[in-house]
């Protein structure tokens, strides 16, 4: 047990694998340092006395913590690269992610053998890296709030470590039910749910998250102890949007894309990364229905892609970055014509041009396989110019607060979403303009910020 902290004073800790800062190493030797986005990052900005530890991800990073450099209220790991990689991509990105997102194909996977066990030694001690960090920057009775299941196992660790902190974890990912959970080995399985037990207070995106949570406990350990369960919705951050989607840069962006889009066409819109969980595959086949079956639509719509590359170190990402490609090219040979370009895709992030298809947008689709929440889902509605029809998967977090007023489909009807695309595109002005403003409300019900606090406040009071 470390008991050594007495000159540990940060009050606040939070810990997550990607920090608010990553650094680039030039060719000359120099580190460029960037700066982060997101609501964690947002949302942390609420507190001032805190300390964020986080890994080194790249070479870079890793330069940086061994030259000392840094910012105030961050400590950087560097955690040996071939541990991180096991422990990120072995582990957190191709079991926990597959198993949260029901993304395997069972037939042939997952398949759970000696070099399994191997990276899920690496795992344990990139946990242990981050509970014993914890452990060593934290004051008497902290507060320290663990992300994501990248560090299962830290609440576990950190407690054994520092039975005084107040500990808490959050999942930004859905959660198993638990026949499909009980595919990890038995054991496993039991050292996820201990792990995250180990926080005194363990919350979620959505209740149905929480409640899936709660029953593989029940059904595995008996119970969650006395670990409190919570949920916090994360919501858009209204103002900062609305501000930056009015930015020339977004207003550039905004008039190339109306020029490819052409005169008097409408858009349907989608902003993802190329996770196979987003479901843009199945998107692009609906849409594609959509051009067959109501032909009227051809020449008067154009599908506005954003497909932004995501863990390209993986094969399997790989190749369903080329699937997207493939089938837009297929589409556009097929119905395109010299004046019309049926799908308009771009692979390069640009979060401006993002935001810009966000004001253009007449219909945002928003069809993951499975998501914790989905932001896009959310920030659409809080900067569309006119008024935008969501359509919206079942399956996604948001939909416990956008249902009531999105067109929902179930992300494997390819013939429903292509039909709930053509309700969405023949959708009246009035009825879109109030289905956005009541959109608009609840996806903005807690920003970043108070999103954190909640959190912090039920954590101490606790």
């Amino acid at each position: 047990m470390v008991t050594e902290h007495a000159e540990a004073t940060a009050q606040v800790l939070v810990a997550s694998n990607r920090g608010p800062i990553t650094y680039t190493l030039g060719e000359d030797g120099t580190l460029d340092a960037k700066r982060g986005g997101g609501g964690l990052v947002s949302g942390l900005s609420a507190v001032d006395d805190k300390l964020w530890v986080c890994a080194a991800l790249g070479e870079g990073d890793r330069e940086a913590v061994r030259r000392g450099v840094g910012e105030p209220g961050v400590r950087m790991l560097d955690i040996d690269a071939e541990v991180h990689a096991d422990a990120y991509n072995g582990i957190a990105n191709s079991v926990l992610w597959f198993v949260h997102h029901l993304l395997y194909q069972t037939p042939v996977e997952p398949v759970f053998d000696a070099e399994f066990r191997r990276q899920w030694a690496s795992y344990e001690t990139y946990n242990r890296a981050f509970a014993q960090a914890l452990a060593e920057e934290a004051g008497e009775g902290a507060a320290v709030l663990v992300q994501d299941y990248h560090l299962a196992l830290v609440p576990g660790m950190l407690r054994e470590l520092r039975p005084d902190l107040r500990i808490g974890h959050f999942s930004h990912t859905p959660w198993a039910p638990v026949d499909y959970f009980r595919l990890l080995p038995d054991d496993i399985g039991e050292q996820l749910l201990r792990g995250i037990l180990g926080a005194d207070r363990a919350a979620f995106l959505t209740r149905r998250w929480a409640d899936a949570f709660i029953g593989c406990c029940t059904e595995i350990l008996g119970g969650t102890g006395r670990t409190r369960i919570g949920v916090h919705g994360l919501g858009a951050d209204a103002d900062f949007l609305r501000r930056r989607s009015r930015e020339a840069d977004v207003d550039e962006r905004m008039a190339a894309l109306r020029e490819q889009v052409g005169e008097d066409r409408k858009t349907i819109v989608r902003v993802d990364r190329t996770e196979l969980s987003k479901n843009i595959v199945r998107g692009l086949h609906a849409y594609r229905a959509l051009l067959e079956t109501r032909p009227e639509w051809r020449e008067r719509v154009v599908h506005v892609a954003f497909a932004y590359p995501s863990r390209q170190d993986l094969a399997v990402y790989q190749d369903y970055t080329a699937a997207v490609q493939s089938l837009a090219t297929e589409i556009n040979g097929t119905y395109g014509t010299e004046s019309w370009t049926p799908v308009v895709l771009h692979v390069k992030d640009d979060f401006a041009r993002s935001l810009a298809a966000y004001r253009l947008a007449d219909v945002a689709l928003v069809n993951p396989i499975r998501d914790g929440m989905n932001l896009v889902a959310k920030e659409v509605p809080v900067v569309s110019d006119h008024g935008c029809a969501l359509v919206l998967s079942r399956e996604a977090g948001a939909y416990e607060e956008l249902g009531e007023d999105a067109i929902v489909v179930n992300p494997y009807d390819v013939a429903g979403t292509a039909e709930a695309l053509h309700e969405a595109l023949s959708m009246g002005t009035e009825e879109r303009t109030g289905r956005t403003k009541r959109l608009a409300e609840a996806a903005t019900a807690l920003p970043p910020q108070r999103w954190f606090l909640d959190q912090l406040e039920a954590l101490r009071q606790e």
